[in-house]
């Protein structure tokens, strides 16, 4: 055959494209996210341009203003009946505009707000140099304790690029819940993921911990987000498609045009379950459970306090909305198969997350087991599979983000000579120094134990009644035992900050600016208006409960 003749064939054999079809993209919809993303790319513009003395005012000024708008946003559209009754598909079948997909943004957005005033905080530590100075690394390029280090200091830099890394880790965030195909859902882990490695590495004090924290990070976080691309491979393998309707069809047998490929990878059950066993272990490695926690407690002890408190609230919210939406829209064909084994994740991460934090010396890190913990409780309210079951992890989430954002803030207050203080025997006698900041963190700590008129006990109820209703009911017996253990350590430290003797060389409370006496002031109070009024919040999670297929 002459190559004329080959040629002929490979051009005879495809169809002439006479157009290309533009994309429709809604950007009203998607107006939270684009503003975020627009303010982010505007930072990064700021930081080239913008001079270094006024770069810490302009990039807060954009900050807080992008995240105020794309807030705005979300409940313009709420209000507009898009988590309701026109919840629908955008972006050619990317996202998803609906009910949980706008509470969880909303959510993840004042975390962010709250979160951003503790970024800002530039009083707790002394004047260095003449210069205020706050919780991150005078410049993140340089060797810890080296020359270049110690000139950075002594000019009085600060790394505000922390600002645009915190914007662009929310507009993933904000994609994350709201995908509607898997690679969306990929995307948007890393675009949240990339920041919060960089952000655990940018801490002014102990600067080694902190960046073998974020290499900890970053190594395990790449594991994960490898399985999660392996399951997605294998369920487009199965399903011959990324988008979740069509793979939710495949699975429960009710596709319609059924070609022969498709036929030959619909039968093979392996495909399935393995794919959607990886994709679930990536997602369930972000929310920190029992086995894939181990980077937790390291993680939230190195990385700067202000990046724990944003990482522990914002991440979980993004993250459980994620899985969510996988396990409630794709792959609800697949329940008897997935059920029992997240019972199983869900008792161990529970009593896993309560039992080690006994152990714990260290104020950080007993906060990670106990997020470890609260992560085991709302998969409880994820296994009950009812409309009350995503409603009640909804409300759970937003109760649960401000108490850690509050609590982690309160942690930067005490201080000592090496900054903060967060070995327990340091916290010895806080109540009689300093009554009002032990007060508060005894608020946030009685919160995490779930006890009455805080919002830990409305949201435990609500995730354990939907799981009782949802045929869960042992579940719900290990969950009131290992809030028990809980309460012992977190009562423990309550005992400890007043009931001891406060140490001569024990450590001081820093006065904070008004930017984090905002962030522990909106924590207590959410902490209590969710405790002694849930009804609205819960009836806002109900309304927001449904996802659109």
């Amino acid at each position: 055959m002459s190559a004329t003749a080959v040629h002929s064939l490979w051009t005879t054999a495809a169809e002439p494209i006479t157009k290309i079809d533009a994309p429709k993209i809604e950007y009203g919809q998607l107006a939270p996210t684009l503003i975020i993303v627009g303010a982010a790319i505007v930072g990064i513009l700021v930081e080239a341009f913008v001079p270094r003395k006024s770069r810490y005012y302009v990039q807060m000024f954009v900050s807080v203003v992008a995240i105020a708008a794309a807030f705005a946003a979300v409940v313009a559209l709420a209000a507009d009946g898009y988590g309701t009754t026109k919840a629908h598909i955008a972006a050619m079948g990317a996202i998803a505009v609906d009910g949980p997909a706008l509470f969880l943004q909303g959510t993840i957005l004042l975390a962010a707000l709250v979160g951003l005033f503790t970024f800002a905080e530039r009083r707790l530590d002394p004047e260095a140099h003449g210069n205020r100075v706050d919780s991150f690394a005078a410049q993140a390029a340089s060797v810890p304790g080296s020359e270049s280090e110690k000139a950075a200091v002594k000019a009085g830099f600060t790394t505000t690029e922390v600002f645009p890394l915190l914007l662009f880790a929310v507009a993933g965030m904000l994609i994350f819940p709201a995908a509607n195909d898997l690679l969306t859902l990929f995307v948007a882990l890393e675009v949240f993921s990339l920041p919060l490695y960089l952000l655990c590495a940018l801490a002014r004090r102990k600067r080694m911990m902190s960046q073998e924290a974020a290499v900890k990070y970053f190594l395990l976080g790449a594991f994960a987000s490898a399985f999660s691309l392996f399951g997605i491979a294998l369920l487009y393998g199965y399903a011959g498609s990324m988008s979740y309707a069509t793979i939710a069809q495949v699975v429960d047998g009710t596709v319609q045009d059924v070609n022969p490929a498709l036929a030959g990878t619909m039968g093979n059950d392996a495909l399935l379950l393995i794919g959607a066993a990886l994709l679930v272990m990536g997602l369930l490695f972000k929310v920190g459970a029992v086995p894939f926690h181990m980077w937790t407690p390291d993680v939230y002890q190195g990385a700067p306090t202000p990046v724990t408190g944003f990482m522990a609230a914002a991440t979980k919210v993004a993250a459980f909305g994620a899985l969510l939406r996988v396990l409630y829209v794709v792959l609800p064909g697949l329940r008897w198969d997935w059920r029992p084994v997240m019972w199983a994740v869900a008792i161990i991460t529970m009593l896993g997350g309560a039992i080690v934090a006994i152990t714990q010396t260290d104020i950080k890190r007993l906060l990670a087991y106990s997020s470890i913990a609260h992560a085991g409780f709302i998969l409880a309210g994820v296994i009950a599979t009812t409309p009350d079951g995503v409603s009640s992890v909804l409300f759970y989430l937003a109760a649960y983000s401000f108490v850690t954002i509050g609590a982690f803030a309160v942690v930067t207050l005490v201080r000592d000579a090496g900054g903060e203080a967060t070995h327990l025997s340091k916290w010895a006698g806080l109540g009689r120094r300093s009554p009002l900041v032990a007060a508060v963190f005894a608020v946030f700590l009685l919160a995490f134990a779930g006890i009455p008129l805080t919002s830990g006990f409305a949201g435990k109820f609500a995730v354990f009644k939907a799981a009782a209703e949802g045929g869960a009911a042992p579940l719900v017996v290990v969950g009131v035992i290992s809030s028990a253990i809980a309460a012992f350590f977190y009562i423990r430290v309550i005992v400890l900050m007043f009931f001891s003797e406060p140490r001569p060389e024990g450590p001081t409370v820093a006065v904070p600016s008004p930017l984090t006496m905002t962030a522990i002031g909106v924590g207590v109070a959410v902490t209590l208006v969710l405790g002694v009024a849930p009804q609205y919040f819960l009836d806002l999670a109900g309304q927001a409960g449904v996802f659109v297929r």
